[in-house]
């Protein structure tokens, strides 16, 4: 199988990143222990706090620098860099670069809907 990054449609994510799923053993009749989605975010914009409950997740940056918030913890990211969330950490980025922040997801066991919690920051 071979997918072109142009042929997938964009969709806004429930953290409000614009997401691209490129594999998801749901939707592609391949058997995976993980999704594989391309997200970004312009400028100035974050991703709402959220968790993946039983899923862990890792970015990939391709273009741009953010700052990533992984419960307690927060740090700069910019292309290059690769980032582990563990499975019901809560999680936001934020771009803080001049151009589009662009990321690849990995998520095992594969993203759902029903395992995403979106939640507020004091």
């Amino acid at each position: 199988m071979v997918k072109s990054i142009d042929s997938v449609p964009s969709f806004p994510a429930g953290d409000l990143t614009k997401i691209k799923e490129l594999l998801h053993p749901a939707n592609d009749s391949i058997e995976l222990n993980y999704s594989l989605a391309h997200a970004s975010l312009p400028t100035g914009k974050a991703s709402l706090p959220h968790r993946l409950v039983k899923s862990s997740e890792v970015y990939f940056i391709l273009e741009g620098e953010g700052k990533m918030y992984i419960d307690e913890d927060s740090f700069f990211v910019r292309t290059g860099d690769t980032v582990f969330i563990p499975a019901n950490a809560l999680q936001w980025i934020e771009n803080i670069g001049k151009q589009r922040l662009s990321f690849i997801c990995i998520v095992s066991p594969p993203w759902s809907a029903s395992e995403e919690v979106i939640e507020t920051v004091s």
